[in-house]
């Protein structure tokens, strides 16, 4: 087993401050409430330094890193179907989609929860209708994601939730990747 540093504290602190916001958001605050739009932009702002930082962070934040891709994406569902392990340093090509997915469905979110506080889309159908829609598809990414990241900790022997608080990955020897 060897321990590898993977998470920058950028990319930890952005992933937490992201769940706690989300989780407020979405399960304590009133959504017309003004705590909601507040946490909102926030949730926005942190997604736009996820961005940046996705394009200039350390190795394992960039973007280059975890391209997203169909094809990898596939093999690795193949290697799970048939039990073979490959552990990759950084995201996974599953993992990779996820988090594409999710900053694409939080953009959607902030920009329409944005549009319903101004003149021109306050109450307009179909500006809610695409925020709730985003917000319940966010929701059922993020327990697909968490389900994911439990069920791949058990399957490599590597405790994913625990990396992402430490920032270091323990991975056997034999499965080291790039």
């Amino acid at each position: 087993m060897s321990e590898i540093r993977v998470w920058d504290p950028l990319v930890r602190i952005f992933h937490w401050s992201l769940v706690a916001g989300f989780t407020a958001n979405a399960l304590f605050n009133d959504p017309e409430g003004k705590p909601h739009e507040v946490i909102g932009l926030a949730v926005l702002g942190l997604v736009a330094l996820r961005i940046i930082w996705g394009l200039i962070g350390t190795r394992h934040a960039r973007f280059a890193d975890f391209p997203p891709s169909i094809s990898a994406s596939l093999g690795q569902v193949e290697e799970m179907a048939t039990g073979r392990k490959h552990i990759h340093k950084g995201h996974s090509p599953l993992g990779a989609l996820m988090i594409y997915n999710l900053l694409l469905t939080l953009i959607v979110i902030g920009a329409t929860g944005y549009m319903m506080t101004t003149l021109a889309f306050f109450g307009v159908d179909w500006v809610e209708e695409v925020h709730e829609s985003a917000v319940t598809w966010a929701e059922i990414s993020v327990i697909a994601h968490i389900a994911a990241v439990f069920l791949e900790s058990r399957r490599l022997g590597i405790n994913l939730p625990k990396s992402m608080l430490t920032g270091y990955k323990n991975i056997p020897a034999a499965g080291k990747d790039g």
